[in-house]
């Protein structure tokens, strides 16, 4: 016997995992096809909440062992972010949010850019706003580095994660 449901999709399997860093703990999930979050927070409960909250559809499943590779390679990157990572990466967004995360991905190591500057070398339309809007959407901490976008006047200004994370970041990279 069939269910009259039997056409719905199956929903999306994210396994998910935790470790502790130097800037708090990371929670980091991962799809079939990549790294769709990294998220930083001092709480696995609210983290993981967060993560239920981000992919409202998806299945849940914890992999400690599973993801044991993952872990270490995004904790490394936390460590160290101007080395960069070759975690492959399942960049979900609006056509803005994208276009801003590849924008961010090409901001070399140890550099910074403006908000304004991000926005005006889009290849679409977005304003400053819309930047630090598609910042703070942005669900993959570090690899997409809105750590490295700061105010016209160079000062920091918000971070999903906390200003302070921001700061650390940023001087571990050794912006000038």
């Amino acid at each position: 016997m069939t269910s009259q449901f039997s056409n719905r999709p199956e929903p999306e399997t994210l396994r998910f995992s935790y470790s502790g860093t130097a800037l708090g703990t990371i929670l980091v999930a991962e799809s079939a096809n990549g790294v769709v979050a990294l998220f930083m927070g001092d709480e696995r409960t609210k983290l993981e909440r967060e993560l239920r909250e981000a992919f409202p559809e998806a299945k849940l499943l914890c992999d400690d062992a599973g993801l044991a590779s993952t872990i270490a390679k995004a904790v490394a990157l936390v460590a160290a972010p101007h080395l960069g990572t070759d975690l492959p990466l399942d960049i979900r967004g609006s056509p803005i949010e994208v276009a801003v995360w590849q924008a961010l991905r090409a901001v070399p190591a140890r550099e910074t850019r403006t908000y304004g500057a991000i926005a005006r070398d889009l290849p679409i339309t977005a304003t400053a706003q819309e930047v630090g809007a598609a910042c703070a959407a942005n669900k993959i901490a570090v690899a997409v580095p809105c750590h490295r976008v700061v105010k016209s006047d160079g000062s920091i200004a918000g971070y999903r994660w906390g200003v302070r994370r921001k700061r650390r970041l940023i001087n571990i990279e050794g912006v000038a």
